[in-house]
Parts: structure tokens; sequence; C-alpha cells
């Protein structure tokens, strides 16, 4: 039986997938809320992970060990780090990985964490497939399957975006992804990472980021709403 758990990173996308829940329980675990129930006929967990790594990555951990999630989602917003990828665009990750882990001097590669055997943490293809499908059905023509850069910094600095793109070719960059990508790969659980666009991640950010917050959310809550329908239809075939 399929049980997907759902990591956002907005209240309002958060409140827009628990309203759409039935048979609704709350448990409160690391600070966190809980949603346990059903989900467009699915059994899902929805919870806000907080800010950053260590957050998401607990978060990811918590709804392994205590949930018992079969497929996990992390949905939310992300500096553009591609030209082609407007405020609003959608990005459905291929894999994601850390900007901002650096252990270079012991031989590794830039974002390689020791003891994984692998650079960048690859999402499952047939959770990607479902997340094209559902943001295509949402906001077609607007989609990019690629990387997911993560670290811990709001990035609105030219040059720290440049410096991002070269480390890592990503085509976003946000502050969860890698982290909850990380907790999927040690658990052996498939994944993906769906992000809208919130600004170009550079010196109109801080501008661009409140202005377009709120549409980003009910988009990722629209396509989140959309691959449910999917996974329930592939487990009744």
């Amino acid at each position: 039986m399929t049980k997907l758990g759902i990591i956002g990173a907005m209240t309002v996308e958060v409140e827009t997938l628990k309203s759409a829940m039935t048979n609704l329980t709350v448990t409160r675990k690391a600070g966190m809320e809980f949603y346990d129930g059903v989900l467009e006929g699915l059994p899902a967990v929805v919870v806000q992970c907080g800010v950053g790594k260590v957050n998401a990555a607990m978060c990811a951990q918590v709804l392994c060990d205590c949930f018992e999630v079969t497929h996990l989602v992390n949905t939310g917003i992300a500096g553009s780090l591609c030209a082609d990828l407007d405020i609003g665009d959608l990005v459905v990750s291929k894999d994601a990985m850390y900007h901002d882990f650096d252990v270079q001097h012991f031989g590794y590669e830039m974002g390689e964490v020791p003891g994984m055997g692998v650079l960048t943490f690859p999402a499952s293809a047939e959770m990607m497939d479902y997340a094209l499908a559902a943001a295509e059905a949402v906001h077609p023509g607007h989609i990019k399957i690629g990387r997911i850069a993560s670290g811990d910094k709001f990035v609105a600095e030219k040059a720290v975006k440049e410096d991002i793109i070269a480390k890592t070719q990503g085509l976003c960059t946000e502050m969860e992804g890698a982290a909850i990508a990380h907790v999927a790969f040690r658990n052996q659980i498939p994944f993906v990472i769906l992000r809208a666009i919130s600004d170009k991640a550079d010196d109109s950010a801080e501008m661009d980021y409140p202005t377009f917050e709120a549409q980003a959310a009910h988009r990722c809550a629209a396509v989140t709403l959309s691959m449910a329908r999917m996974l329930v239809a592939a487990q009744n075939n």
C-alpha cells in the first residue's frame, strides 16, 4: 500500500493540502505537526518542516520511522539558476545536491558527502514521471527537469548565484531539498522534489520573493493533489 509523505515549505501550501484531507489525525513531533489522513483517496502525511537542511532531514526521518511512508514528495519554492526559468515556472528534480558541503581537502568532489558513494541524490524515475505529468496539467509548457541545489542560505546576490551554478550546474536553489533527498536515499524510499520559481536568486530576490510566494504555494499544492490522484490510479490498476 502506497503512503505518501508530503513535506511542504509554506504555510499556505500545507493549509491547502490539509483542507483536502479526510480521516485526519494530528501528531506533534520534534516541534512539527504531522497531518495523517487520506488525500485524494491516497494515505498521506502532510507536514511543514521549517527552514533549512537540519529541519528538513529531521522531518523526513520522522516520516520514515513513525509514519512508515513509502514515497516522499518535497514541494516549495526556489530561486532560479537558469536564464530560461522565469518566476512561476516549475522544476521537477532529476537529482539534488548540496552547494555548501565542502570536504574537497580530503579528496571528495564539491558537494559530495563522504560515505554515500554518490555526488548527487537521484530522484525516482517513476515519481519524476508523475510529477512532470501533474505539473504539465497545472502549468503546461513551463516545466523543466533538472538538479536542485540546496544550502543553508537565501541567495540574493548575483555573485553567489553564479558560484552555485559553477559548483552544481543546478536549475534552482533552495534550502531543504537535498537534505530530504539524502534521507530518502539512505532509507531507500522513492522521492521527487517539486519547486516553483519565486525569484531569480539575484539582486532582485528580496523584492520578488514575497510577491510570488503565495502564487507558487498554490501551484505546488495543485501539482501535489494531481500526483496523489495519479498514485491512486496506478495503485488500483
